[in-house]
């Protein structure tokens, strides 16, 4: 399991979500619940992308932050 940083921004009409240690991870939702699943679901797809090209995966920074983020959180990646 490896433990990334998300963000949540709450915006007109919907929350934008991002991974901030995983920069392709990225989306946005009508409700902070649907945020989190759909940001969880884009890390997923992202990593696996990422794994079948050969490409490493970002390493997690537990220093990363966004100051614009109204909400930042853990967001665990689990790795078969």
């Amino acid at each position: 399991m490896i433990q990334y940083k998300a963000g949540y921004k709450f915006v007109g009409g919907g929350v934008h979500a991002q991974v901030l240690d995983f920069p392709a991870a990225i989306t946005c939702a009508d409700n902070l619940d649907e945020a989190r699943r759909l940001l969880a679901s884009a890390l997923v797809d992202v990593a696996e992308a990422a794994l079948e090209t050969g490409s490493a995966l970002p390493v997690p920074n537990p220093l990363a932050s966004d100051l614009e983020m109204d909400i930042e959180e853990p967001l665990y990646l689990h790795v078969h």
